[in-house]
């Protein structure tokens, strides 16, 4: 009797040992707004989820591309604060409705190249942002930078006073105060909405990612472009981000895996963006469009413009504007 009672119990438990293993399984949801397997943002999310699964075979990762799980990206912002969903391909630029800090991750002047933005990974600069993003309920797990330039239907644009007249988007409210000091007009919206803007006449130019502008098909509805060359005015931190009550709920292991898996999504990733702006450019040519690039004196002319009337207000109306100024500008400081 006691035998058949010890293999009862022995059934029992084997038949219970899957589901212990998969309560312990960690489902998160990654959303994003761009085109699965086409826009390197997609791509290495997948990388990141893939390398993750691997190193922790307890988390698993459903990616929702194309606003498929949240139609408004903006939106993702409150989803991940609230804990609707656990992670997002976020442009920090798109919360500066609440968190106005985030206006650094693409403020004017301030990162002029992609060598540049790597420099400042573990810099002061980058534990500041991190500080900042966890306490408004988000953290940043990779260091995801695009950069970019302009788009135009009409004329090129050179240095700053040829935006004037021209109906522009430009992602960022201290982007936007660079363009109307210099005679332009604004219309704010997110990147996926840039197309139907300029099929419609809503837009008469923009500036985005190389990334975007390419996968976006934008050469379709412009005649001119500005990319390309040494002097990048357009850089932006678009990072794959987790929402900070998830993350506290994950166990040591899965962090992690998750830290190491955002190592190699940034290897691929950065990889893949420094030859973003030299596709787009091709891109751009062979639709038809002409593409030319800032020349030094032209940059320098948009850092000055953008010195003037972006970063005085930048430290004057965000709490921690001033310190993140200094140390984007100086990466070996406090680090």
């Amino acid at each position: 009797m006691r035998s058949v009672s010890g293999l009862l119990i022995a059934a029992l438990l084997a038949a219970a040992l899957p589901t212990a293993v998969e309560a312990q399984q960690t489902e998160i949801r990654i959303s994003h707004q761009w085109r699965q397997n086409t826009d390197a943002r997609d791509r290495a999310a997948r990388v990141f989820a893939e390398e993750a699964s691997k190193l922790e075979p307890s988390l698993k990762f459903r990616i929702y591309p194309n606003r498929s799980l949240i139609s408004d990206p903006i939106a993702q912002f409150d989803a991940l604060t609230n804990g609707s969903i656990e992670m997002a391909v976020y442009p920090l630029v798109y919360g500066v409705g609440k968190v106005p800090e985030f206006s650094i991750t693409i403020m004017p002047g301030t990162v002029p190249s992609m060598d540049y933005a790597m420099k400042l990974k573990g810099t002061a600069f980058h534990k500041k942002l991190q500080e900042i993003a966890e306490a408004n309920g988000i953290r940043v797990m990779t260091w995801w930078w695009t950069p970019g330039g302009f788009a135009t239907k009409d004329r090129a644009i050179t240095g700053p006073k040829s935006v004037e007249g021209l109906r522009m988007r430009a992602a960022d409210p201290y982007m936007e105060r660079v363009l109307q000091a210099n005679g332009a007009s604004i219309v704010s919206m997110p990147s996926t909405e840039i197309y139907p803007a300029l099929q419609s006449g809503v837009l008469d130019g923009l500036m985005t990612s190389s990334e975007s502008f390419v996968s976006m098909r934008i050469y379709e509805q412009t005649k001119h472009a500005t990319a390309g060359g040494d002097y990048v005015l357009f850089m932006l931190l678009q990072p794959l981000v987790i929402s900070k009550q998830a993350w506290d709920k994950l166990t040591p292991a899965q962090k992690d895996a998750m830290e190491k898996a955002a190592t190699k999504s940034e290897e691929f990733f950065n990889g893949l963006q420094r030859e973003a702006s030299d596709k787009m450019v091709e891109q751009f040519k062979k639709a038809g469009n002409d593409v030319r690039a800032l020349s030094k004196q032209e940059y320098d002319a948009w850092v000055a413009s953008a010195k003037e009337v972006a970063w005085p207000h930048f430290v004057a109306n965000t709490k921690h504007g001033k310190e993140l100024l200094e140390l984007i500008q100086n990466p070996a400081k406090g680090s």
